[in-house]
C-alpha cells in the first residue's frame, strides 16, 4: 500500500462575495435582522408577572379594549436584536467621523466614569441644596472655566441644547431692550446667510422679524449688505452671527461688525456652535460679543449622536448679565454653595426661568472632566490639532473635488459639487462612502454653496487615517468626476440599499403591516 504524498488541497476556492447568497440572510459575522414586528409574537414575553388582584383600574372609560397589536419578545430575543443593529450602526469609536458642523467629538471613557460617580450619577433635583454642595460646586468651577475660555463675565447654565442657549441669548437681548424702553421699537435681527439653520428659527420664536444679510465671494458676512441694513438702525435689535461660520471661516470682519451693531443700538449674538475651532486662540468677549452659547455636547467631549443627551451654557457681556435667567449658582461667605431661584431680589432684572432645573448635570461632569485633563495647553492643542486636520484633508483634496472658498478653512474644509460628472450629485458621493465604510459628510449644507459636501473630521485622527479617508474619497470624486453611472445604485455593500427618493416620499410607509398571505404564497 502506497501513501498519497499530495494531500488534500489547502487553498480556497475564489468565489465572489457578492454572489454568494446564504439562507439566513446574514454575511459572515454580520447577522441579518428582522423588525420586531417580524420576529415577536404577541404570546411571546421576557417577563412573566401574575395578574394582580383586587386592585380596581383607574381608567374608567378609556381603558383599551383591543390588543395593542405590539409584538412580544423573550429576553435572548430582545438583547439579540438590539446588538445586531448596534452593529450596524457606525461611531467614533468604528473609524473618522466626517460629518461637518456638529461633530460628535472625543468622548474619553474617563470622563463617563466621572458621570457615575455616586454623588454625580444617583443625585436628584430636588435634593436639599445642603446635600448637594459638591455638584453646585462643580457647577459652580465649570462656570468659571467657561468665563474664563470666552472672556466674559456671566454664564447661565441652565439652556439644554445649542438652540436652547440661542434662546437664552435672545431672551436675555430682549429684556435688556425691553428695560431700556426698547422693546416695541426694536424688532428687527439681522441673520446673515452663512448662519446655522437654527438663527433664524430662534429670533421668530422670540418675536424678532429676520432681516437676512447676504454672504460675499470670500464665504463672510456682505459688509456693504450689512451697513445698507443699518442705514435704518431704529428698530435693529442686534445680529445672530456664527462663528467661525457654517462655512468653516473665521469672520474676518468680526470686530468691525460688532462695533457696528453696538453704535446702531444693538446687540451682538454669535452662535458658537463651532467654538472648538478657536478655544484657546480667541475669546469671543474680545470681538464685543454680548451673548453666546457653547456646545458641551461638541466642544467638551460628550457626543450628541440620536439626539440627546445636550447642554448649551450661554455666556453673557456686562450688559447682558444682569438679564440672565434663574436658577444660578452663588457662594456665600460662609463657602456654602446655593442656587438663586427667584426673580425678585438678586434677580430682579432675570427674564425669568428657562427649566424646571440647572441643566444637564451629567454634561457639567463630563466637561469639567475633559478641561481638567487637557488643560488650557491641552484644550488650545485640540482646536489647533481641528484645525490642521480640516486643512490636511483640503489641500489632500482639492486637485480632485472643488473647494468652495479660496484660502485657507478652519474646523471643517467645504467643498462643492461642481467637479461632477452631469448626472451625479452630491448624494452619490455620500452613498459610495458607505460602501468604503464611512458615514457620509454633511450633505447639502450650507446652503450658499451648491451640493455642498462639509468634512469635520474633528482633532482625534491621525494622519495615517485622514489619509486612508482621503484615499477612499479621492477615489469616489475620480469616478463622480468622470460619470461613474455605478454611483447611482450606492451603496451595494450596506445592510440596506438606496430607497427610490421620489416613491419614498410620496408613497412613505409609516407603519408595519402584516403582509398578505394571498400575495406571500403566489410569489
Amino acid at each position: 500500500m502506497t501513501m498519497n504524498s499530495t494531500g488534500r488541497p489547502t487553498a480556497p476556492t475564489s468565489v465572489s462575495a457578492a454572489a454568494i447568497e446564504t439562507v439566513s440572510g446574514s454575511r459572515g459575522l454580520l447577522q441579518h435582522e428582522d423588525l420586531l414586528f417580524e420576529i415577536g409574537t404577541p404570546e411571546t414575553t421576557g417577563v412573566d408577572l401574575p395578574k394582580p388582584k383586587g386592585l380596581k383600574s383607574r381608567l374608567g372609560g378609556v381603558a383599551r379594549k383591543v390588543d395593542t397589536g405590539l409584538p412580544g419578545l423573550s429576553e435572548p430575543q430582545a438583547v439579540r436584536h438590539y446588538m445586531r443593529l448596534s452593529q450596524k450602526n457606525y461611531a467614533i469609536d468604528l473609524g473618522l467621523f466626517p460629518l461637518g458642523s456638529c461633530t460628535m467629538k472625543h468622548n474619553p471613557r474617563l470622563n463617563e466614569k466621572m458621570a457615575r460617580l455616586p454623588g454625580f450619577g444617583d443625585i436628584h433635583p430636588l435634593q436639599p441644596q445642603a446635600t448637594v454642595q459638591g455638584a453646585l460646586e462643580l457647577i459652580d468651577e465649570l462656570a468659571t472655566w467657561l468665563k474664563t475660555l470666552t472672556n466674559m463675565p456671566a454664564v447661565a447654565m441652565s439652556p439644554k441644547a445649542g438652540a436652547h442657549g440661542e434662546l437664552c441669548g435672545l431672551l436675555a437681548i430682549r429684556q435688556a431692550l425691553i428695560a431700556r424702553g426698547d422693546g416695541e421699537t426694536r424688532k428687527r435681527m439681522l441673520v446673515p446667510e452663512s448662519a446655522h439653520g437654527t438663527n433664524p428659527a430662534t429670533a421668530a420664536q422670540c418675536g424678532f422679524i429676520v432681516d437676512e444679510i447676504k454672504a460675499n465671494k470670500r464665504g463672510r458676512v456682505d459688509m456693504a449688505d450689512l451697513k445698507a441694513k443699518l442705514e435704518k438702525s431704529e428698530d435693529v435689535a442686534g445680529i445672530m452671527l456664527t462663528n467661525p461660520n457654517t462655512c468653516g471661516l473665521f469672520e474676518t470682519d468680526i470686530r468691525e461688525i460688532a462695533d457696528l451693531i453696538h453704535k446702531a443700538g444693538g446687540y451682538f449674538y454669535c452662535d458658537g456652535a463651532n467654538f472648538n475651532a478657536i478655544v484657546g486662540r480667541v475669546r469671543p468677549g474680545d470681538l464685543g460679543v454680548d451673548a453666546m452659547h457653547i456646545n458641551l455636547h461638541k466642544t467638551f467631549s460628550t457626543p450628541h449622536g440620536g439626539g440627546g443627551p445636550g447642554s448649551g451654557p450661554t455666556v453673557l457681556s456686562e450688559a447682558l448679565a444682569p438679564f440672565a435667567p434663574v436658577p444660578f449658582v452663588v457662594k456665600d461667605e460662609d463657602g456654602i454653595f446655593r442656587l438663586v431661584e427667584q426673580v425678585d431680589g438678586e434677580a430682579s432684572e432675570s427674564f425669568g426661568r428657562m427649566v424646571a432645573f440647572h441643566g444637564q448635570m451629567g454634561m457639567f461632569v463630563r466637561a469639567l472632566a475633559y478641561m481638567l485633563s487637557h488643560g488650557a495647553d491641552g484644550l488650545k492643542q485640540a482646536a489647533e490639532d481641528a484645525v490642521l486636520n480640516a486643512n490636511y484633508i483640503q489641500a489632500r483634496l482639492k486637485h480632485v473635488m472643488s473647494p468652495a472658498f479660496d484660502g485657507y478653512c478652519m474646523h471643517e474644509a467645504l467643498f462643492s459639487d461642481a467637479f461632477t460628472a452631469d448626472g451625479i450629485e452630491t448624494i452619490d458621493i455620500a452613498k459610495a462612502l458607505i460602501d468604503e465604510g464611512y458615514h457620509p459628510m454633511t450633505m447639502y449644507f450650507p446652503l450658499v454653496v451648491h451640493g455642498a459636501m462639509l468634512i469635520e473630521p474633528t482633532e482625534t485622527e491621525s494622519k495615517a487615517e485622514l489619509d486612508r479617508f482621503c484615499d477612499a474619497l479621492e477615489s469616489i470624486a475620480r469616478r463622480a468626476a468622470q460619470g461613474d453611472d455605478t454611483l447611482k445604485g450606492a451603496p451595494y455593500l450596506a445592510p440596506a440599499k438606496r430607497l427610490d427618493e421620489t416613491r419614498a416620499a410620496r408613497k412613505p410607509v409609516l407603519k408595519w403591516a402584516a403582509p398578505d398571505a394571498s400575495k406571500v404564497a403566489a410569489e
